[in-house]
Order: structure tokens, then sequence, then C-alpha cells
């Protein structure tokens, strides 16, 4: 029987540790994933970009323009406006001559001969026939080709000057990462890396918190005392539900526009997956942000954060022990006692848990909040649908499990404690 325990808790040992290492290097992996993912997608690519802009908006004046037609009503209107043009033309000819013959004898006798053969009235009669024949010239098959080519050369010559100067250093190394040759199909690896890894951390998260919820509850329906080994590993096993509590993000914050659609010139626009936040951190990563901080106050909370996330469990940790073996009369320390039988109160990672949770629901408020105000001011002229993506990771549900076991590891200690071997009787 002794042999069935020692293996089953060798196995429980070796399962635990491998989980916690293929959590860690899976969150942080997915961590990378999404913020890549959300780079990609990021608004200053899509919607606040003047290339993306200009790209649809250029598709569109290019096939409008392809497709210029003059209508019977477009050529009645530009025969008025030839004719028009036609008479003002004839008279600011007329008149430049009249001016420049008036100026010399020989000019004002030129002028006579002219006025005596050519009337300029019955020149104008002429126009609409003039009309008649520019107009024919115009709505040729072939002169509508090169009016076309024309305006697209021009098009492209305008598109190809509009441009922004978005660094996409990033984005280069994003698609070199991922082995892809364009965005789209960096999305598309992402997306499948995430996907594959969150299902794999979840099944993983549960089986541990379940292999150190099942040793905690084996323990505190045995009768027995707290035997050494079994006490090494509730340890063991509440460190290995903080280690990657503390390393791996507990929350994710996204808020993105998933689609927005309206009409211009009678052509859809679109735009897709517009990341306008997100951030995914861990408590590591906050207090690394936190402390390297200009601002004093900002170190000194990242230290308060470190302090009750870290250093105190682990504190309260070695404490336990040094309490259960009794490590230098310990038990008569009153640091130690302190860990032991008070920290519980003290110790402020319930509260962090609980401060984190609500953080979480009013985050999400806000940016649900934030989102549907977006959507009813974009106005029926425009197709909105925003998305909130916030929500609590893995990261969180490992370190909540372990403020919960920690509880019960005083109790424990203080109930279960092995009951002192009598000193050997005298002979």
């Amino acid at each position: 029987m002794k042999l069935v325990r020692v293996f089953a808790s060798l196995l429980f040992l070796i399962a635990s540790i491998a989980l916690c290492a293929h959590i860690i290097v899976l969150s942080r992996a997915s961590q990378k994933y999404k913020d890549d993912s959300a780079e990609l997608t990021h608004i200053k690519y899509g919607l606040l970009s003047i290339e993306a802009w200009n790209w649809q908006i250029a598709a569109i004046l290019d096939e409008e323009i392809r497709k210029l037609r003059l209508s019977k009503a477009d050529q009645r209107d530009l025969r008025k406006q030839i004719e028009t043009v036609m008479g003002l033309l004839i008279d600011q000819i007329d008149k430049n001559i009249r001016e420049a013959n008036a100026s010399s004898s020989g000019g004002r006798f030129k002028q006579s001969i002219i006025e005596s053969l050519i009337s300029v009235e019955d020149i104008k009669k002429g126009i609409p026939g003039y009309a008649d024949t520019v107009m024919r010239e115009l709505t040729k098959a072939k002169t509508m080709r090169r009016v076309r080519a024309m305006l697209i050369e021009k098009l492209n010559q305008y598109s190809s000057q509009t441009y922004d100067m978005q660094d996409t250093a990033e984005i280069s190394q994003i698609l070199l990462r991922t082995g892809s040759n364009d965005v789209e199909s960096a999305r598309t690896h992402l997306k499948k890396a995430i996907s594959r890894n969150r299902s794999l951390i979840l099944r993983e998260t549960i089986l541990l918190i379940a292999l150190s919820t099942g040793l905690f509850l084996l323990t505190g329906f045995s009768r027995k005392a707290l035997a050494s080994p079994r006490y090494g590993l509730l340890v063991v096993s509440l460190v290995l539900l903080l280690t990657p509590g503390v390393i791996t993000p507990m929350i994710d914050l996204e808020a993105a526009i998933a689609h927005l659609d309206f009409m211009l010139m009678g052509h859809p626009l679109h735009f897709e997956n517009q990341v306008l936040y997100f951030q995914s951190k861990s408590i590591l990563d906050v207090f690394r942000i936190l402390i390297t901080n200009k601002d004093i106050p900002m170190k000194f909370v990242g230290v308060l954060l470190v302090t009750f996330s870290i250093i105190f469990p682990l504190l309260k940790i070695l404490s336990a022990s040094a309490y259960y073996y009794d490590y230098r009369r310990a038990r008569e320390n009153p640091l130690i006692k302190f860990f032991v039988l008070k920290s519980g109160k003290w110790s402020m990672a319930d509260v962090m848990v609980v401060a984190i949770f609500m953080a979480y629901i009013g985050f999400s408020g806000i940016i649900s909040n934030q989102l549907e105000e977006l959507t009813e001011a974009a106005g029926p002229q425009l197709d909105i649908i925003t998305t909130n993506g916030t929500s609590l990771q893995p990261g969180y549900y490992l370190f909540l499990a372990y403020c919960l076991l920690s509880l019960f590891l005083s109790e424990f200690i203080t109930r279960k404690l092995p009951t002192p071997e009598p000193a050997n009787a005298e002979a």
C-alpha cells in the first residue's frame, strides 16, 4: 500500500510539473500570437489609414471611369455647352481681329474688306452644325476609350502620390515570424495558432487545478495527521499554481469593430476586424510596466503588486514549511506564527483576485457601453458591428485556485500536525 502511495505521489508530482511548464510555454506563446494578431488588425492600418482608403476609393473610381458613357441627356447638355462656347469663341476672335486692325490704316482697310466678305452672324448660324460634328467625334468609341485611358492614367498618378508615413517595420517582423507573404496569410496563421493554444491551455489548466484540488480534498477528508510527504505535495501543488498564475496573462482587454460598411458613389466601402484597443498582461507584465515608469507613485504601486502577489505568498509557504517541521523552534517565532496563522487577512492575494475580477467586469462594461454609443452614433447610413473581446484568462483561475487552497494549508498545519515522538524512556 505504501508503494502505491509513493507511486501515486510521484505520478502526481510529474504530471503537475509537466502541466505547469506546458501551460506557461503555451500561454506566453499565445500572448505573443494575440499581440501580433491585434497589431495586424489594428485600426491604424485600416480605418485610420490613408492607404486603405486610397486603395478602395481608387478601385471605385477606376470602375466608374471604365463604365463612363454619355447618355442622351448628357449629350444634349454637352451639345448646348459646346454651342455656347463656340458662340463666345467666334465673338472673341472677331473682337481680337477688330482690335488688331484698328491700330493702322492698312488694318482698317483690311477690316473693311473682311466685313464686306464675311458676316459674323452668318458664321454663328452654322454653330449647330459645328456642334454636331464635335459631338460625333466625342461619342466615337475610339475617342471614349482614349478619354477613359487618360482619366485612369491621371487617377493612378494621383493615387501613387497619396500615402501615409506609417512605420510598418512591426508588420514586416510579424510576417517574418509567421513565414507569411502577406497580412491575410499571417492573420490566418495566427488565428489557427491562438485557437489551438486556447483549447490546450484551458484543458491543462482545468486538469492542474483538479489535481491540486483533489489532493487537498483527500487531505481534508483524511483523519490522519498530515504526513511529511503529503505536506510536501501540498506545498508543491501551491507553488505550481502560483507560478503560472503570476507569469501567464490574467485578463485580455479588447475592443474592436467587427465590420463597418457604407455606400460611396453606389459602391460598398468595407472595413473589418479593426482593433481599437488590445492588452493581454500577466502580473509580472504589469509589474515591469509599473516599475519602469518614470513616476514614483507608479513604481510604488508596482512594488506593492509584486509584494502581495509573489513575495508575500512565497514567504507564507516558506513560513508554513518552517512551522510544520519546527525548524529551529520556528513554531515559537512570532513572525513565522504571523505568516502561518494570521497572515490570511493581510496577504491581500484574495483582495487582488476580487479586484481583478471587478476590473474585468468594469472594463467589460465600459468597453461595451462605449462601443454601443459608437454604433448608435453611426446612424442608419452606416452599418457597423462592434465586438467586446474582454475576457478572464487561465492565469486568473490558477491564481484564484492558489488563494483558495493556501487557506486550507494553514488550516491543515494547525489541526493535523504529526504528534511528536516521545523521548526514549530510560532503561
